[in-house]
């Protein structure tokens, strides 16, 4: 059973992708049923980091990106490296700085 969980895992872990540039973030996650989501920079409310017991244990995070609006008012990037979530916050962090200074 357990074995099975760790190929669910792996398995949900490479249908995930993102892709963060001038315009803002973007998500894709699915196989069969692909679902891809894109949040302008000018729709990024804040960040959060999310590490459960089992995340921190294995060295993964959850970045969160709340937006304006009240459909999808989050997006959810699971099962990122942690220091990789931390950057990938930080970057979006500072684009959304400069998006507000303009």
């Amino acid at each position: 059973m357990l074995a099975l969980g760790l190929l669910f895992g792996v398995v949900r872990h490479r249908r995930i992708a993102w892709k963060l540039d001038e315009d803002g973030f973007a998500a894709r996650r699915g196989g069969l049923w692909r679902t891809e989501t894109l949040v302008p920079v000018s729709r990024v409310q804040h960040l959060d980091l999310e590490r459960g017991p089992l995340e921190r244990r294995l060295g993964l995070a959850t970045l969160v990106v709340h937006t304006a609006g009240t459909r999808m008012a989050a997006v959810k990037l699971p099962l990122l490296a942690a220091a990789d979530a931390e950057v990938l916050r930080d970057r979006l962090a500072r684009q959304t700085e400069t998006d507000d200074a303009l």
